[in-house]
């Protein structure tokens, strides 16, 4: 058997690449929308991708399933559970719980496990000419490692009123089924560490059936189905905006981008052009960088594994936009953008000085230091706002801060003083620098951006409430 994790740090989403060496046929589960990876994979090792699964219609990425089959003719194999609201909407091969699908000489087994969502199902693999008892379980958003699927992303990111408290209610009874799977069987999640899938999930890349009964906050509630579901639904993290629409894309038919694009370099003029119509222009440079000078406008969203969550919370799906990115960064940053189906990159300037070329002036971040914070508030006459999200602020924040979330706050512009100073802060300074460009760009000019954030302010000793 081959067996190949394929990791996307930048969405803590894992796919997975299977084969039979034998008969040299492979499947991928779950794969990532650049799927150029699993082609190479696949010629690396003599195989041919002939299956293509999803654990269920996923929100948090946009999958490739089809690009993978439109490039290589192989056949996807989809959920048919969860009723008539949850069918792919696409040909495809139904799979229902209980399902075998062989694959050379291994074996998939099709197990119905719906809480994260209704449709969700989980792949038992056996590897037949070695044993013939199970070895690996592929669960999707079903169980992580220290953690289990969410069950209220249809809700929060969705609008579908009602569904999270059924969620719960079947994730309960799933987990059931997951207690009767033999303890050694491997466990292959689809996300790990950061993911906004779940609250709880463990760095490691895999587990077991048994580790994860006894050490997976989710086996604790032993007939306390109440008790699960309250813990469950409680201080879940904020599901970014963009989840709705791949939600929808995921289960619809729509445009395929096989290969990933080139982008254009724009010109001083272009760039000039741009702008003045409205173009948003994404400044993927380290935030000191950007602090020291920038183009007014722009949004500082480091080029960091964070780069596209933060990038579909302030985007829209057919938005027109920029980039400003070293030249070594545009494939990567393209491909972390088309992974959530963000393609309407219109091209990129590789620094600020084509924005200087055509006369413009650059500004500058007012970045003050915790000393020059603890005067401000001390003195009173302060805004502090607090951009973390509600279940961390509620863990801890400054006596005289606000919470006001970063992801929402182009709607809540009307909650910042124009009369105060203010100072904005979030835990390690990342998001602080996303919102005070944000707020330049609706024309605030009296916010300073504690960059030292929560981390500095307790480093220094300094108190929580």
């Amino acid at each position: 058997m081959f067996f190949q994790r394929v990791y996307d740090k930048s969405l803590a989403q894992a796919s997975y690449f299977i084969g039979c060496q034998k008969a040299g046929v492979a499947a991928v589960i779950d794969p990532k929308r650049d799927v150029d990876t699993y082609l190479e994979i696949a010629k690396a090792n003599s195989m041919t991708i002939t299956h293509i699964l999803e654990t269920h219609i996923h929100a948090d990425f946009l999958s490739g399933s089809r690009e993978l089959a439109s490039l290589t003719g192989a056949s996807m194999y989809l959920s048919d559970e969860g009723g008539d609201a949850w069918q792919y909407e696409f040909s495809h091969v139904g799979l229902k719980d209980g399902d075998q699908l062989p694959l050379g000489n291994l074996l998939l087994e099709v197990l119905h496990t719906p809480g994260h969502t209704p449709e969700s199902i989980s792949f038992l693999l056996t590897d037949t000419p070695a044993i013939d008892k199970p070895v690996m379980l592929f669960t999707g958003d079903f169980v992580f490692v220290g953690d289990i699927g969410r069950p209220d992303l249809l809700e929060k990111a969705a609008g579908m009123l009602g569904t999270q408290e059924l969620g719960a209610k079947q994730m309960y009874v799933s987990l059931a089924k997951f207690k009767n799977i033999p303890d050694y069987v491997q466990v292959w999640p689809g996300h790990g560490a950061g993911s906004a899938c779940g609250k709880s999930l463990g760095a490691v890349p895999g587990s077991t059936v048994g580790y994860e009964k006894l050490s997976n906050w989710a086996f604790r509630f032993e007939n306390d189905e109440k008790g699960f579901t309250d813990f469950l639904l409680e201080d879940q993290p904020e599901p970014p905006k963009y989840f709705a629409m791949m939600k929808k894309l995921n289960k619809v038919d729509r445009p395929l981008l096989a290969k990933v694009p080139k982008l254009k370099a724009l010109s001083a003029e272009e760039l000039r052009v741009n702008l003045a119509t409205g173009l948003t222009l994404i400044d993927a440079r380290e935030k000191k960088a950007f602090a020291a000078g920038f183009i007014p406008g722009s949004i500082n969203i480091q080029g960091n594994n964070s780069f596209s969550t933060w990038a579909g919370w302030f985007l829209k799906y057919n938005e027109r936009f920029m980039l400003l990115a070293d030249e070594d960064q545009l494939d990567d940053l393209t491909r972390k953008l088309m992974r959530i189906g963000l393609d309407n990159i219109e091209g990129y300037v590789s620094g600020t000085s084509v924005w200087e070329e055509t006369g413009g002036v650059l500004q500058k971040a007012n970045v003050i230091s915790l000393q020059e914070t603890k005067t401000l508030i001390h003195n009173n006459n302060v805004q502090v706002i607090d951009l973390r999200g509600a279940a961390e602020y509620k863990a801890g924040h400054i006596a005289q801060a606000n919470n006001l979330f970063l992801g929402n706050l182009p709607e809540n512009i009307d909650k910042i003083s124009k009369d105060k100073k203010v100072i904005i802060h979030c835990q390690g300074g990342d998001r602080a620098t996303i919102g005070y460009s944000v707020l330049a760009r609706n024309g605030f000019t009296n916010v300073a951006n504690f960059s030292g954030s929560i981390n500095e302010w307790v480093s220094a000793g300094e108190t929580l409430v």
